[in-house]
């Protein structure tokens, strides 16, 4: 049994839409980092980078942290959605990588000043919107001649899904787009995404 530590955040919900994807069952267990829960000592002990997602493998006795990790960690578990071919499995992980080291931090820093940030810093906001449509574009490419970001469905799009999926939120569009617009949808389909997109309830 899987216990998952989380909330809803694009990077809470790769782990969940793993989990549904695999089929693993799981205990999820609601941290709201709006209320600071991240910091109790319960969960620091979990990860100690106060940081969700986490999850404790009762399996294995296995504690792991950095949903990047985790989303590796469950796909050698199940045999799921990354190769073993050496060439295909890095291709795998350089998206995931890309994910969590362009990804995620432009798309988060987006979010926050223009979400969040109680002064709206123009500089800011221009900064990480031309770096988030860089990246769309970057995306795109990828996607010209594949289903998905690798050609087979894998971690490298569980991973980036959820944070393309906050382009609304962002006050952005796909149009511009296109083949990324039609992977975001054909994602946006698939049940095991749906699930995992409304973890925690």
């Amino acid at each position: 049994m899987i216990d998952l530590y989380t909330f809803t955040t694009p990077n809470g919900r790769k782990v969940s839409i793993m989990l549904e994807e695999v089929g693993l069952p799981y205990n999820v267990h609601k941290i709201d980092i709006t209320k600071g829960e991240q910091f109790t000592p319960e969960f620091v002990a979990i990860n100690p980078n106060s940081k969700i997602p986490a999850i404790i493998d009762s399996d294995t006795g296995m504690t792991v942290f950095e949903s990047g990790a985790i989303l590796i960690y469950l796909a050698e578990k199940t045999g799921q959605f990354l190769p073993t071919e050496q060439k295909s499995r890095f291709q795998v992980i350089e998206w995931l990588m890309f994910q969590m080291a362009s990804v995620g931090p432009m798309f988060g820093q987006l979010n926050h000043f223009k979400r969040f940030a109680p002064e709206k810093i123009p500089y800011a906001i221009e900064r990480y919107e031309k770096e988030t449509l860089r990246l769309y574009g970057v995306l795109d490419k990828q996607l010209s001649d594949k289903e998905f970001i690798c050609g087979d469905y894998s971690i490298a799009d569980i991973a980036t899904y959820p944070w393309v999926a906050s382009y609304e939120f962002q006050g952005l569009t796909l149009d511009n787009h296109p083949n990324l617009k039609r992977w975001f949808e054909t994602i946006q389909q698939r049940p095991a995404v749906q699930r995992g997109m409304a973890v925690p309830a």
